[in-house]
């Protein structure tokens, strides 16, 4: 029997996911478009999953639904991962190759600005996709009912909170990817994504491309049932994303800078960032 690979020590892994964001850094544009959009599905995929868990009413307390949607939630980052897509919130981690003269400065936001615009319009068609196949009307209304509640409660917040709740949410989202890359196997990847996604869920922090899906989703929904939860508008989507988008890049650099400083990684020999 093969013997199992060791896990990689901190230094390799940090290697590993270098390397791997320079490869994506320098993906053709066409595929960064058709990868995006694919990631963009497959989290909004996620999100689908999740507010389904939440529909369940008064089953579950607070706290186990919550969890149960973090759980589910993961379905988004495995397809991601495992079937292979590009991730805005999971490529804020260029920054590590950033700053160690891997990758360039302008070549890093080119590459974050098209997957960013890319998940958007995955997300947006999965959106009326899932809107038009009536998964809404599922429990009596109450998938509809659960959309729209989460999505209000998430534009109901100011500027600052959901800024500082983007930050947590995609620190705790980059650190499932770096855990993954470190993974050998199908099974050890996926065991890396499921307890940081679930927190990040669970604690209803903000992710902007799950947002993208579950905002738009939670808008057309409106439209179909009469609630107490409110009303939402393009400019309280507007105002989430915002927010939520600049506090995953600082989420997300945090991450990669911080690993990048504590274990140097040189730029390798022959390369030349940009």
């Amino acid at each position: 029997m093969a013997e199992t690979p060791a896990l990689p020590e901190p230094p390799d892994l940090t290697e590993t996911v270098f390397k791997a964001l320079e490869d994506k850094a320098s993906l053709p544009t066409g595929s960064m478009i058709v990868l995006g959009m694919l990631a963009g599905a497959f989290i909004g995929l996620g999100g689908m999953f999740a507010t389904i868990a939440l529909s369940g009413g008064d089953e579950l307390s607070f706290g186990a639904g919550q969890v149960l949607a973090g759980l589910v939630f993961t379905l988004g980052l495995v397809l991601v991962l495992i079937a292979g897509a590009e991730l805005f919130t999971g490529n804020t981690l260029m920054a590590g190759p950033v700053a160690a003269g891997r990758v360039s400065m302008g070549k890093a936001l080119k590459a974050l600005a098209i997957v960013y615009f890319a998940n958007f319009a995955g997300a947006l068609l999965l959106a009326g996709v899932i809107f038009a196949a009536g998964v809404h009307e599922g429990g009596d209304g109450a998938v509809g009912l659960s959309a729209l509640e989460l999505g209000t409660s998430k534009t109901g917040r100011d500027f600052l909170p959901t800024l500082a709740s983007g930050v947590i949410a995609n620190m705790l989202v980059c650190l499932a990817v770096w855990m993954a890359f470190g993974g050998h196997t199908v099974t050890e990847k996926i065991m890396a994504m499921i307890l940081p996604i679930a927190a990040f869920v669970a604690a209803g922090l903000e992710h902007s491309v799950a947002n993208m899906y579950l905002l738009p989703y939670a808008y057309l929904v409106q439209g179909t049932i009469s609630s107490a939860a409110g009303t939402m508008s393009f400019a309280d989507m507007a105002g989430n994303l915002i927010p939520a988008t600049i506090g995953n890049m600082i989420g997300g650099s945090i991450i990669a800078l911080a690993y990048g400083w504590v274990y140097p990684v040189r730029q390798r020999k022959g390369d030349q960032p940009g």
